[in-house]
């Protein structure tokens, strides 16, 4: 089968390597699957970076979250074969990659109302999402909530939560193209950092009180700026740090103006909560179907632009969620 390998760390696009590898073997308690689509994943450049918090074995496969069809399963694992399901492969054996493995117990029914691609991108993203904003920040309906990176693929799907949740969302974009995509997904406010003063207009957007729930991927610059315009008793949900900058924050400001500072590891539900995990998928599968969510898929590509994709994504340069479809035709 065809899967893409990285033998050395480096720049997804220059370590990435398309090579014919044998069929993976399902473990104990693991799937054999058929790849109908992965989405692409910011950790997928970070694993090819060597700088992800998990490394696997050199080599490996990138790739993080499938849409996937069950053929096989291993020792002790329970599935039907060909059900379709959304799921995490297990690493060193990713998701770009014609077929693959994954976890039994965490291998879940892919939701009718979403096709392939966008089933691929409802895991990862909206459960760290519904996590961030309902679990760890309580927002509630009738706050403002901040988006930061809103037309990317882990901001949209918080904007997304976030009108769900009955929240008033600004979104905080980089250029105009984004900011038609964050009008689009439904933010109530947009804010593009490039031409706008991003405190001025989150407190004019807020007739000065500020945003209760600020929701913060970049880091860097952008969690600077949110602590300028947070509200009193405002929650800020460190999530990650896409500008490559961790921020050190200042412990006597959060003291002074009374908000807390948040963060969020989902993977670790998965290790210590798994059922909520499960609950989690149950109310987003709903949320689906009712249409209150639907993954922004700006891409769909086949498996052999799996590099550049990872590239780009990283780069920072995509909207919404790039994804990579195995069975589209070469150049699709």
């Amino acid at each position: 089968m065809k899967a893409w390998r990285v033998h050395t760390n480096g720049e997804p696009r220059d370590v990435m390597r398309l090579e014919d590898v044998p069929e993976p073997e399902p473990g104990p308690g693991e799937l054999l699957v058929r790849v109908r689509a992965a989405n692409v994943n910011f950790p997928d450049a970070l694993l090819c970076r060597g700088e992800y918090q998990v490394r696997p074995p050199l080599p490996f496969t990138p790739g993080v979250e499938v849409c996937a069809e069950v053929l096989a399963a291993g020792e002790g694992a329970e599935a039907t074969p060909g059900a379709r399901v959304i799921a995490q492969p297990v690493l060193p054996s990713g998701g770009l990659a014609e077929r693959t493995v994954v976890g039994a117990a965490g291998a879940r029914p892919a939701p009718e109302a979403l096709d392939d691609a966008e089933a691929a991108a409802l895991h990862i993203g909206y459960q760290t999402g519904w996590f961030g904003l309902h679990r760890r920040a309580g927002l509630r309906s009738g706050e403002t909530l901040l988006v930061h990176a809103a037309a990317g693929g882990v901001g949209s799907a918080a904007v997304q939560l976030g009108k769900a949740a009955g929240a008033r969302v600004i979104g905080v974009v980089g250029g105009e193209a984004k900011a038609e995509t964050a009008r689009a997904l439904g933010c109530d406010v947009v804010v593009d950092r490039r031409t706008d003063d991003l405190v001025a207009a989150v407190k004019e957007a807020t007739g000065g009180r500020g945003a209760d729930v600020v929701y913060d991927p970049v880091g860097g610059d952008a969690y600077a700026k949110s602590v300028k315009c947070v509200a009193f008793e405002g929650r800020i949900m460190v999530v990650g740090f896409a500008s490559g900058a961790v921020p050190t924050p200042g412990l006597n400001h959060a003291l002074i103006k009374n908000y807390s500072i948040v963060g969020l590891h989902w993977g670790l539900y998965n290790q210590r909560d798994p059922a909520a995990v499960a609950a989690c998928h149950d109310e987003l599968v709903k949320l689906a179907q009712e249409g209150a969510i639907r993954p922004l898929v700006s891409e769909r590509v086949p498996l052999d632009a799996g590099a550049d994709a990872v590239q780009r994504v990283f780069d920072g340069v995509t909207t919404g969620r790039v994804v990579v479809e195995p069975g589209l035709a070469s150049g699709a």
